[in-house]
């Protein structure tokens, strides 16, 4: 997949804080909670709660969120569309990481099985 460079650029420049309370709002929307979209942040990026809460009040962009993330080994795992794009064919490091956040997120609010978002881990 090829994204404009500008559209990469732009994800980088976001900050995390800026989207945290959307992905939050739509998990909560569909009966999910707080505690779980934590767990799913968790699972990819190795954040806990003080990680979250420290990177929110930072006001991190996305290129740092991920710059000091521990990705999981299992990411890869993670595949289908997400925004029109399948996420396992994003060629731009950073955007797939976002990406894959986003797909995760979007699983959750789905109703999906927290073993099956966690991809069995």
């Amino acid at each position: 997949m090829n994204n404009s460079n500008t559209q990469n650029q732009r994800i980088a420049k976001m900050t995390f804080s800026s989207v945290y309370p959307m992905y939050l709002a739509k998990v909560e929307k569909k009966g999910r909670t707080k505690e779980e979209l934590h767990q799913v942040i968790q699972w990819l990026t190795g954040f806990d709660n003080k990680d979250l809460q420290e990177l929110i009040e930072g006001k991190v962009t996305f290129e740092t969120f991920f710059q000091q993330a521990s990705i999981n080994p299992n990411v890869h795992l993670i595949t289908g569309v997400i925004c029109g794009y399948r996420v396992e064919e994003i060629e731009d490091p950073l955007t797939q990481q976002v990406r894959y956040l986003d797909k995760l997120v979007d699983e959750l609010a789905k109703g999906k099985k927290m073993e099956k978002i966690l991809r069995g881990s």
